[in-house]
């Protein structure tokens, strides 16, 4: 029977024979290799640093340059963005930014959010897996960056990374791009480790599970139940539907399936789809303009909801909650209820790490 010193030695031994395809100790002047580890990197879409306003332009010109984003011809997108939208969005933006900044930490409530999500999870699955694992999480825009945090991964020993955007609908403008972005730190690894991307976890039971309880809290603080439940789901282009990108099809069925899960009849939800921008027709009925029309055929009482949003940021705790309250109560509207993202709820904790432990089959 091996003895504690020996076993450990054997071990290490095992340990670096799989990771570097050798058999036996390595020599003493081998690089060091550090203990195998899966690394879980969860992705938002990012967040300014600041609210001033060189801080917004540079997260405002990387978003928006961002050929997933906005795909027009760089010959006539480019200037147009850099000397007319990048002169006067940044104050703008910044205006509503500071409006629900997270002023103690001095951050974004999304990097708070996305910050207490990571803890959570890792939590739960270092319960599970112990060292085996290590999650972290990255932004597309801004700080901090995919490429910082996959290559910190990868120094502390990483060699297979599960990455994990955090958008239940898949989109092109917004998984897609997240991916990207992982792939291009990858090209320049000159050892890349082994790696997977999580799907889109819009049809998931547990997630759809979450959305409904939480609806249904929301629900059962009120005197009055709403009139009929909003599914306010970020925009795209009507274009991108018809180019293939299935994001609305995911919305009609998210939107479905809570419905099913609550048993409810359909008049009392509807989807919509919100943060238009640009010229071109997007995916509709617009959720600003919806409100008002329900105010004025007597829906009254309304509750808004975002299942797209894993996290409260700028477009439901500034847009929803303020632009799209307006509308609807200058419409006629009595009752507004804005039920939160799903944060960093425990059920919300639970679907994201059950998607998690499925992505990880075969690796632990």
């Amino acid at each position: 029977m091996l003895d504690a010193k020996t076993a450990n030695r054997t071990l290490s031994d095992m340990t670096d024979a799989t990771a570097t395809g050798r058999t036996g100790p390595l020599p003493a002047d081998h690089p060091p290799v550090l203990p195998r580890k899966i690394g879980i990197l969860l992705a938002n879409l990012g967040t300014p640093d600041s609210t001033d306003y060189w801080s917004m332009r540079r997260y405002l010109n990387e978003f928006l340059s961002d050929r997933r984003v906005i795909d027009y011809s760089p010959w006539f997108w480019q200037p147009l963005l850099q000397l007319v939208i990048l002169s006067k969005r940044p104050k703008t933006s910044g205006e509503a930014y500071k409006s629900i900044w997270n002023t103690e930490a001095d951050e974004s409530p999304l990097m708070t959010i996305t910050k207490a999500q990571t803890v959570k999870i890792a939590a739960a699955l270092q319960d599970r897996h112990g060292d085996a694992v290590d999650v972290d999480f990255c932004m597309r825009y801004g700080n901090p960056s995919t490429a910082s945090k996959l290559r910190a991964m990868i120094a502390r020993g990483c060699d297979r990374v599960l990455f994990f955007p955090l958008y239940p609908q898949y989109a092109g403008a917004t998984t897609a791009t997240a991916n990207d972005q992982f792939f291009r730190t990858l090209m320049a690894e000159k050892w890349q480790p082994a790696t997977r991307t999580v799907p889109p976890y819009f049809n998931d039971p547990a997630y759809i599970d979450a959305l409904a309880q939480s609806v249904e809290r929301a629900y059962g603080q009120m005197e009055t139940a709403p009139d009929i439940l909003v599914c306010s789901y970020h925009g795209l282009p009507q274009r991108y539907l018809m180019e293939g990108d299935p994001y609305h099809c995911q919305c009609q069925k998210t939107t479905r399936l809570l419905k099913e899960r609550l048993g409810w009849d359909d008049d009392r939800i509807t989807t919509t789809f919100q943060s238009r921008f640009g010229p071109e027709e997007w995916l509709k009925p617009y959720t600003v303009e919806e409100v008002a029309r329900l105010a004025e055929t007597g829906k009254k009482r309304i509750a808004v909801i975002a299942p797209a949003f894993s996290a409260d940021c700028i477009e439901t705790l500034e847009e929803i909650n303020e632009e799209i309250r307006e509308s609807f109560e200058e419409a006629g509207g009595t009752s507004f209820t804005y039920i939160p993202c799903l944060n960093d709820d425990d059920a919300h904790i639970d679907a994201l790490t059950q998607v998690i432990a499925r992505n990880l089959a075969g690796w632990i």
